[in-house]
């Protein structure tokens, strides 16, 4: 299938709505196409206030778990990996998403919000993001922008991935990208 890929990659600053689009992209395909079984999760702040005191996992059937947090303080969390002022609870997160990573014969599309630093503190989170790309069905997923202009290793794996397009978002285009990815996508599945 040359020219579209199966693959769409968004990426932009922080706090740019890579996950709003993501969701938007997703609620106006559950109206296109009603019967798409649809895999995945998404991440999202927690707040306190004005403050961001972590982020939780949410899959798309509403079940959620913790990801990361400021406020933890429990033994186990001791032994946590920290990014930045985050503690990373991998066991929550693998336990909530690994099995929506799973491939299934009916699966239709996976949504995976993010690929990012947190996520890949899983050692099985990648393998399993990669089993995904192998199996031929179409991915929406995110990325962070690379941070001092370095990718982080398994960013750069899927941005080299042959089936991968790159939406790089900015508040101006935010609108336009929802679109083109959308009917990309819809355009995929029809093919599918």
């Amino acid at each position: 299938m040359a020219g579209t890929g199966k693959c769409f990659l968004v990426t932009g600053p922080p706090g740019v709505g890579k996950t709003t689009l993501i969701m938007r992209v997703f609620e106006s395909l559950k109206v296109s196409n009603p019967t798409l079984k649809v895999q995945g999760f998404y991440s999202r702040e927690i707040r306190e206030g004005r403050e961001r005191v972590g982020f939780e996992v949410v899959t798309l059937d509403g079940r959620r778990g913790p990801l990361a947090s400021t406020e933890i303080s429990s033994p186990e969390s001791h032994r946590w990996p920290t990014v930045g002022k985050y503690k990373v609870d991998v066991a929550s997160f693998e336990s909530l998403v690994l099995p929506e990573l799973q491939v299934k014969e009916d699966t239709g599309l996976f949504i995976i919000d993010e690929v990012g630093k947190m996520e890949l503190l899983s050692s099985s989170f990648f393998p399993a993001v990669l089993k995904v790309l192998e199996s031929n069905i179409p991915v929406l997923a995110s990325i962070p922008i690379p941070k001092s202009g370095r990718d982080i290793p398994g960013v750069t794996r899927l941005k080299n991935h042959p089936g991968a397009t790159i939406f790089t978002l900015s508040p101006t285009n935010r609108d336009a990208a929802k679109e083109t990815i959308y009917s990309q996508l819809v355009d995929v599945l029809r093919k599918h």
